[in-house]
C-alpha cells in the first residue's frame, strides 16, 4: 500500500469538502442547523491529516524494520524515525526533489525505496557514494583501494536461531558502527539478479567489485550474510531516497530499546 498516496488522497477530500462548506453548503444551512454527516466528518478529520502529512512528508517518518538485515545495529520489531529533510526537501508522493540540503555520508543508515519495487522501503548502510569504487572480497570491503578496518569485538547471539556470529568494529567516514559476519556462510554471493548498470561490477568466487555510477549509491546491511543488498539487486538511485534513520523509538519485544541507535 502507498501510504502517502492514501493519505494525499484523504487530504484532498476533506479538503475540498471543507472548502465547499465555508464557500458555498456553510452559507446556505440556515442559522442553528446541524452540519450533515458528509461535512462534519471531514472537516473534523481535515486539520489533522494536514497535520500528520505535513509532518510525515517533510519532517519525519515512523518506519518499522521488518528483517534482521540491520542486526545488530537495527533488530526486527524496532520502530524507527526517519528524517525527511537531511538530504533535501521532496514533493510528496512523486518524491521530487526540490531542495538539496545535504548529500548522503558513508556510514549513513538511510530508508529508499527498493529499486526494483519502488512501493516497498529498505533500510541499510551507505558505504559507496558515486564515483566510489567498491569491492567486497573475501567479506573484507575496499573503498577507493583503502581496506576498511575491523575489530573484533566478540560474538554477538542470534536470540531468534540460537546462533553465535562474529562481531566487529567497523568506521565508515565519520561512522563507527558493529557489523557481523558468519564464519559458515561462503564469501561467494549465492544469487545475483539482472539490474540496471549491472555492467559496473565484476563477480567471482571470492565476492564482487563495483564502480558506483553517477547519482547512485552502495548500500549494505550490517548482518553481512544475511543481507539482500547493493551486492544483489544493484544500486539505489538518488531520485529513490526517503531518508535518514535516526531514532528508535519503540521494540514491543525490549522497551529498552528506546533512544539507541549507531
Amino acid at each position: 500500500m502507498n501510504f502517502a498516496l492514501l493519505l494525499f488522497s484523504l487530504l484532498v477530500v476533506t479538503g475540498v469538502v471543507t472548502a465547499m462548506d465555508v464557500l458555498y453548503f456553510g452559507k446556505r444551512r440556515a442559522a442553528g442547523a446541524r452540519e450533515p454527516w458528509w461535512i462534519e466528518y471531514p472537516k473534523s478529520f481535515f486539520p489533522v491529516i494536514l497535520i500528520v502529512f505535513m509532518l510525515r512528508s517533510f519532517l519525519v517518518e515512523p518506519f518499522k524494520i521488518p528483517s534482521g538485515s540491520m542486526i545488530p545495529t537495527l533488530l526486527v520489531g524496532d520502530f524507527i524515525l526517519v528524517n525527511k529533510f537531511t538530504y533535501g526537501i521532496r514533493l510528496p508522493v512523486i518524491n521530487t526533489k526540490i531542495i538539496s540540503i545535504n548529500e548522503p555520508e558513508r556510514g549513513d543508515v538511510m530508508v529508499f525505496r527498493y529499486p526494483e519495487d519502488p512501493s516497498v522501503d529498505y533500510i541499510k548502510r551507505v558505504v559507496g557514494l558515486p564515483g566510489d569504487k567498491i569491492a567486497y572480497e573475501g567479506k573484507r570491503l575496499t573503498i577507493n583501494g583503502h581496506e576498511v578496518q575491523l575489530k573484533e569485538t566478540g560474538d554477538y547471539l542470534l536470540k531468534d536461531k540460537i546462533q553465535y556470529l562474529k562481531e566487529y568494529t567497523e568506521t565508515l567516514g565519520k561512522v563507527q558502527h558493529s557489523i557481523l559476519l558468519d564464519s559458515n556462510e561462503p564469501a561467494a554471493l549465492p544469487y545475483v539478479k539482472q539490474f540496471p548498470l549491472r555492467e559496473n561490477c565484476i563477480y567471482n568466487n571470492n565476492g564482487v567489485m563495483c564502480t558506483v555510477p553517477p547519482g547512485h549509491y552502495f548500500m549494505m546491511g550490517d548482518n553481512r550474510d544475511n543481507s539482500s543488498d547493493s551486492r544483489v539487486w544493484g544500486f539505489v538511485p538518488e531520485a529513490n531516497i526517503v531518508g535518514k534513520a535516526f531514532f528508535i523509538w519503540f521494540n514491543f519485544s525490549e522497551l529498552r530499546r528506546f533512544g539507541r541507535f549507531k
